[in-house]
Order: structure tokens, then sequence, then C-alpha cells
């Protein structure tokens, strides 16, 4: 029989009286051999990259198509380029080379829909170095300036730039609404599957630099994405997405304002990594889950960056998601509408239990803390939080092993409140410092436990 570890079966245990069997066969799915040296959950999935197997090139011949590189003429532009493109596919080249220039593009569809280009399945799609890709001024909601059409995929080495500072936010009729939102970079969508987007500089759109839609293994790596309005990339339905390497920065404009939002409404958001990112200057936030189950968030940089100021705060995911977070490195210089917490756990209340537990490993808050609230299952292990509190409320099974907690100096008077703060909360606690102090932190797995300073408000 497989050992259960500690943090699976104090889940087990409230699962036992509280989940139907649908959840409990998933609780007992998590074993200690499901788990690696550090005690966090294997990373068991990998995003799958395309492979053009035809390496025969086309590189764009702009005078036979009449298409210009100047950044004139948009509708010449998109008609001819698109011309072009469908041509490369149809004569069976599995790679189409963009030449240096600057190709204004832009199409009326419809009342609410400018669109660009689109890329065929089995296309390595390149941008030769200065070649620049750019979405005409326009007064559409929605606009996708490169959208994927069909699986296999390789988009790289260019420049993506939306028409942020020329856009008309015309009203909507229907409600009077401008925020003009979806205007995306690219668009990973329609079912599109195994797409590698690459050393890309994705900029300056009306909602997101990247826009994942019902999209199964998608891989972004070594991006510069930023000054986006509403998201750098925004994951509305995905499985096996991949997002290593990459600068996101400076989203500003319309909400949420993130770095990368997993929402999918509705829609299967699972078997995702976040990993080795750089995340600065970002208004909402960095990194939100809202639905991603089996979300792993690896060795990321999460700055809050001189001069800006968070809305909800670096990193942020709501109840009933499942995230595994270590080893990332979070700085706030201010605080947001939470206060200075790194790391918040949005609850929508209601029934607390997980079918897995939430992995908090060796992460680094600096001037920043954790907070978690009317849920239940998380395993906190070698954290620091520099400078404000870890705090607990309403939350069954949590365990606490080996944190640091230091104190802020604007709350000396306060200091054992200002470190750890609980309040009905159940689970166990061992090793915890505050500064060089081992703490007692009398956790209980059956009674729930409140600070007295708490309740009295200090």
């Amino acid at each position: 029989m497989k050992k259960v570890s500690h943090s699976l079966f104090l889940a087990l245990l409230v699962c036992l009286t509280s989940c139907n069997k649908d959840e409990l066969d998933v609780v007992n799915k998590v074993t200690a051999e499901d788990l690696d040296g550090d005690g966090l959950p294997k990373l068991a999935f990998s995003s799958k990259q395309p492979e053009v197997t035809n390496i025969q090139e086309y590189i764009i011949d702009l005078e036979q198509w009449n298409i210009p590189n100047n950044g004139t003429d948009p509708v010449t532009t998109t008609a001819n380029l698109q011309a072009a493109i469908d041509w490369a596919y149809d004569e069976g080249f599995g790679m189409v080379t963009l030449p240096k220039g600057e190709y204004l593009v832009g199409k009326d569809v419809n009342e609410i829909y400018q669109g660009g280009i689109e890329i065929h399945n089995n296309t390595e799609f390149v941008f030769s170095e200065g070649a620049v890709l750019e979405m005409d001024t326009n007064d559409k909601w929605n606009y996708c300036i490169i959208s994927l059409d069909g699986d296999n995929i390789i988009v790289r080495d260019g420049t993506i730039k939306g028409d942020r500072d020329s856009h008309i936010f015309t009203p909507r009729e229907s409600d009077g609404a401008t925020s003009h939102d979806e205007g995306h970079g690219i668009c990973v969508w329609n079912d599109s599957n195994i797409v590698l987007i690459d050393n890309m500089v994705i900029k300056d759109t009306t909602g997101d630099g990247s826009l994942v839609l019902d999209a199964t293994d998608v891989t972004f790596t070594n991006n510069n994405i930023f000054n986006n309005r509403r998201q750098g990339i925004s994951i509305v339905g995905g499985k096996r997405i991949t997002i290593t390497d990459n600068e996101i920065h400076n989203i500003n404009g319309t909400s949420p304002q993130f770095g990368i939002d997993i929402e999918g409404a509705g829609r299967v958001d699972e078997d995702i990594l976040i990993h080795n990112n750089y995340f600065h200057h970002n208004k909402g936030g960095d990194i939100v889950n809202t639905s991603g189950k089996n979300v792993y968030i690896l060795d990321n940089i999460l700055e809050q960056g001189d001069g800006n100021v968070y809305i909800d705060g670096p990193l942020v995911s709501w109840h009933k998601t499942h995230n595994i977070i270590a080893r990332n490195t979070i700085t706030m210089l201010s605080g947001s509408v939470n206060g200075r917490l790194g790391y918040i756990q949005y609850s929508s209340g209601g029934d607390k239990g997980h079918n897995r537990a939430t992995y908090v490993h060796d992460n680094v808050l600096n001037n920043c803390g954790m907070y978690m609230y009317k849920s239940a299952d998380a395993d906190v292990r070698r954290n620091k939080f520099l400078g404000y509190f870890l705090a607990f409320s309403d939350f069954d099974n949590v365990i606490l092993e080996d944190n640091l907690v230091t104190y802020s100096e604007e709350h000396t008077n306060l200091r054992y409140c200002w470190s750890y703060r609980f309040k009905n909360a159940t689970g166990s606690a061992s090793g915890n410092y505050l500064g060089d102090e081992l703490q007692d932190l009398p956790l209980s797995t059956t009674k729930p436990y409140t600070m007295q300073c708490v309740l009295d408000g200090w």
C-alpha cells in the first residue's frame, strides 16, 4: 500500500466527511510516490512541441505580391499579404518568412471585429530581423493581428504592435461601454493545437498580448510582452499550456491588468506551467488563477516596480483552483487593495473543502506576506515572509513547516500579531521562526485556533 503524505492525509480527513466520491477519488490519486524530494507534486505533463517537417522555405516576394512594407495602405497590405501566405500554404511550403519592413494590417470584418492575418496549420511563420506587423487604427471592440488557423504552428522572431495609441474608443450601442478590451496580438483559438510562440515582441494592443481560447499544447517562450491594456496573456480554456522565460510587464489600461490571467469562464483550464518568467510594472498584478487546475507557478520573479501601484497584488488565486507555487521571488514596494500581500487566495465562500492541497514552498516574499481564507488544505513550507504577516482565517488543514516571518518596523508594538495570524484555523505547525525566535504555534487538527489579538482587532 502506498503511503499518503501528511498534507494529503489531512486533506483526506476533511474529505471523508464533506466530499463526494469523485472528489475523494481525486484526493486518493496523490500519494507520497507522486511527490518530489521537496514534497511537491511531480510535474507530470509537458506541452507537445510543433514539428514542421517540411523545411522548404518561401520568402514572401513583396514586389510580386504588391505588399507595402513602409507602414501604409492597410487594406492592400492585409489582402496581399494574406494571399501570399495562402499561396505558400497551398504550394506546400513549411516555412514562410516575412521580409524586413513595417506592415500595417487591418480588415473590416464586421461591426465589432477588425481582422488581421491568418497562419495555417503545419507552418512556421518567421519574421526577418526588423519585420513589424502592426494593426491599423480602428474603432472595433475586437481584433487579432495574427490569428492561428489550425494545428502545428510556430510564430517566431518578430514584433507585433497594436493600435493602442491611436485607437478610436467608440461607445458600444448596447450599453455605451468603451473598454474595447479584446484587441489581441496573437489569437490561439478555434481548437488550435501544438503551437509555439517564440522570441516575439508583442505590445501596445487594446486588449491582450495573446489570447489562448480552447487550445491545447501551447508554448510561449523568450517573448517580451508589454504595454497591452488588459493582459499580457489570457488563458480562456487551455490544456498543457507552458509559459517560460518571458518578460511580461507594464500591463495597464483596462481591468484586470495582469501579466497572466487564467480565467476559463466555464471552459477547462488545466496542466499549466508558468516558469522562470520576469514580471514587473503590471497594474492589476502579475499572475491570477481563477479557474485553473494543476497549475505550476515556479521560479518566477514578480516585482511591483518603481512607480507602479498594484490593484490586487502580485499573485492571486481563487478558491478551489489547484496551485503549486514554489521558488518564486515576490517583491512589493507598497500595498494594494489587499495590503502588502504577495500571495492571496480569494474565497468564493460556501464549501471550504478542496480536492487537492495548495502547495506554497521555498518562496521569498520581500516586504509582503500571504493570506488564505474561507478555504482548506494548504502545505506551506520553507518560505520567507519578510516584513509582513502570514495569515489564515476560517481555514481547515494548513501545514506550516520551517517558515520564516520577519515583522514590519511599522508594527513593532504589535509584533506577535503582525507575524503569524490565525482565526478559526486548524492544522499543524513546526519549525517556524519569527526573526531568530522559534515560534510555538498551537495549531490543532481537531480544534480551530484563534489568536486573541486577532479577536481584539489589533
